[in-house]
């Protein structure tokens, strides 16, 4: 199996997916539910390097498009 991602749409999955964990964060802390932020950032950085730990060992980077070829 190998995965077929370009880096610059990891990371604008992850930045979309730590914004939104922040804003439940930000509204459990409105309805009166405190959690601190360093577990939040730890696991953000976890989950990173988890994610590209495992590209790396599926396959690596996708570097060139696969799309139209010059005639």
């Amino acid at each position: 199996m190998t995965v077929d991602v370009s880096r610059g749409g990891l990371l604008v999955t992850l930045a979309i997916f730590g914004v939104i964990v922040y804003e439940l964060r930000t509204v459990l802390d409105f309805v009166g539910v405190e959690l601190p932020l360093i577990p939040y950032m730890a696991a953000v950085f976890i989950l990173a390097g988890a994610t590209v730990w495992f590209i790396t060992l599926k396959g690596g980077w996708r570097t060139e498009p696969e799309g139209d070829k010059p005639a």
